[in-house]
């Protein structure tokens, strides 16, 4: 039986993740997903439902779109398989809780934000607008200890992004600052400060390795979004063992 709840979490992560690959791309355009089908953005020619599949359609058509060739991005099969991947991991992670819910929904969300980010270097704030009333919500059904962590840890993630914001002059988004906002609710304080300093840390590696690489120029904007998810999602499921270390390893070299 738990073999199929796990078949079951990433058959349903990679059709959502499908979804939200529409959701990510077609927001930022102020594009219609709720009742149009999706379409090849080369020819506009309508996609049929086997087209659709996720993961398989992309390895089926060759990556290339069947009417006019043009090459699929392999961002949507990635996308699609890494949300199966983290439905998949919640469920194993937490089981059948309260706690699944918000797991699923941060997953659902962060996804989103990571299409339309390194599409558009765009963080929606209708997604941010949409996911924050279900997260307060829920962090009343699934509390987090002590009760006030989530508040104190939206309030001061918005402060201190906006600081950075104003010392920088414009060196982050504001769309960074409302996501941080909004992963205040469902990390809490320590959590939150964690995958801030996770998205700066992974962040400054690989814009050093990019550089080093002469993939991007020394000064070139590139997307902050998927550092911010990455930094998000290890500090969700693993931010108490990584401060628990981190809080060892002080003690032992004072």
């Amino acid at each position: 039986m738990e073999y199929i709840y796990c078949l079951l979490f990433f058959t349903f992560g990679a059709i959502f993740g499908s979804f939200y690959n529409v959701v990510g791309l077609r927001g930022p355009k102020n594009e219609t997903f709720i009742n149009d089908r999706s379409y090849c953005p080369r020819c506009k020619k309508t996609l049929s439902w086997y087209e659709l599949m996720p993961i398989m359609s992309y390895f089926i058509q060759f990556g290339k779109c069947r009417y006019c060739g043009e090459r699929i991005s392999p961002v949507y099969p990635i996308i699609e398989a890494l949300t199966g991947c983290l439905f998949l991991f919640s469920y194993m992670q937490i089981g059948f809780d309260w706690e699944l819910v918000i797991a699923l929904m941060l997953v659902s969300m962060l996804m989103i934000i990571l299409v339309s980010d390194i599409h558009y270097m765009i963080i929606q704030n209708n997604v941010l607008r949409f996911f924050l009333p279900f997260f307060i919500i829920m962090r009343f059904i699934s509390p987090l200890d002590p009760w006030w962590s989530p508040i104190v840890g939206s309030l001061i993630a918005i402060a201190l992004l906006a600081l950075i914001i104003i010392i920088s002059r414009g060196g982050m988004g504001a769309g960074d600052m409302k996501l941080f906002g909004v992963l205040g609710i469902v990390l809490g304080l320590q959590n939150v400060l964690l995958a801030f300093f996770l998205a700066c840390l992974l962040g400054a590696v690989v814009g050093i390795a990019l550089m080093a690489l002469k993939i991007v120029e020394r000064k070139q904007p590139i997307p902050f979004g998927p550092y911010i998810v990455a930094g998000a999602l290890l500090s969700y499921f693993y931010g108490e063992e990584m401060i628990h270390w981190y809080m060892q390893l002080f003690y032992i070299n004072c």
